[in-house]
């Protein structure tokens, strides 16, 4: 089972007061929360999984719907929390996302050769990404990942030729592309740090490109993930055209993710804008409500291991996202 429209609609008519605040988004014929629940930090401990479980299950029953991790999370550990909370929340109900590129302790394949990977820690080979992606599915206990991430695949930029690394971009977005009809994965993309932050990195349209000749006009490159915060406004305010004007002209779905910058921006959001951003009682909220007022960003991901601070941060569900103009007047 995976998330369904039928699904994730029933989920956000649960909630109607946040629903009528526009908290959710169609993404992808899916209902989406705004706000996502990110599994990064923490320990790999037994005491940190509880409290990322109970967060995650406070999470889905309270009104967040979108689910990000990575297998190399706290050691698959990360991943494993949510495959508890699913045990107790509705499978259709809630979008899974993870990713796959970095190598994770026990969690190598033996078959995976040097010159398939970089640096000793990235690679996108077929097969490794293939294995990673049964790993995840068992670490959850899903048949189907929602979203599917490669994993910083700027990474191997620093190793190789661009000739070198398109050629790896399209070997893995094939078999991507067969992982999809196989109902291991609905949608893939890539998940990043400075790829598209950093000018001569990735660049969207050429990775839509590769995607087209993977899959066609139909293929399922659709959401890519990227930082975007009060210091980190790259995607909105780059030109001529912006990652989020190019992602929107090409059917992408934008995923924001350091939305907090690990409480970095807290300490740093200019006084005016915190003023601008009216309605809300804490600098976490103001920080979540600018990134998930961007124009083309679908949802804020931010990391919460305990129930406490999902609680809190929900409090953005009831404030309606910032329009459009008065969104654009805060860079004024």
């Amino acid at each position: 089972m995976f998330a369904t429209s039928e699904g994730t609609t029933r989920y956000t008519n649960r909630f109607a007061e946040y629903r009528d605040a526009a908290f959710y988004r169609s993404v992808m014929g899916l209902e989406i929360a705004s706000l996502g629940i990110g599994t990064y930090l923490g320990a790999d401990d037994d005491a940190t999984d509880t409290a990322y479980t109970d967060a995650l299950v406070a999470a889905g029953e309270n009104g967040i719907n979108l689910f990000d991790c990575a297998i190399n999370y706290r050691r698959q550990r990360s991943e494993r929390c949510i495959g508890a909370a699913l045990q107790v929340l509705q499978r259709d109900e809630i979008v899974v996302c993870t990713k796959a590129g970095f190598l994770t302790p026990d969690a190598v394949p033996a078959s995976l050769k040097p010159e398939q990977m970089v640096g000793g820690m990235h690679s996108m080979d077929p097969d490794f990404l293939a294995d990673q992606i049964e790993r995840s599915l068992a670490n959850m206990g899903v048949d189907t990942i929602d979203v599917f991430y490669l994993h910083n695949p700027e990474t191997q930029l620093g190793f190789l030729s661009r000739d070198e690394f398109e050629a790896r971009l399209l070997a893995a977005f094939t078999r991507l592309e067969e992982l999809v009809e196989r109902g291991k994965i609905r949608w893939y993309g890539a998940a990043t740090w400075d790829g598209f932050r950093q000018k001569g990195a990735l660049s969207l349209p050429q990775m839509v490109k590769l995607a087209t000749q993977a899959g066609g006009a139909a293929h399922h490159f659709r959401f890519i993930q990227l930082p975007f915060n009060v210091e980190m406004v790259e995607a909105f305010v780059e030109k001529p055209e912006s990652v989020l004007d190019a992602a929107l002209r090409l059917g992408v779905a934008v995923i924001a993710s350091a939305t907090l910058s690990q409480t970095r921006v807290l300490e740093n959001m200019p006084e005016r804008l915190a003023h601008q951003l009216s309605g809300l009682a804490t600098a976490a909220q103001r920080a979540i409500q600018f990134t998930r007022s961007t124009p083309g960003i679908a949802a804020a991901l931010v990391g919460m291991s305990h129930r406490e601070h999902v609680m809190e941060n929900l409090g953005v569900a009831r404030v309606a996202p910032v329009a459009r103009e008065a969104y654009i007047r805060l860079y004024q």
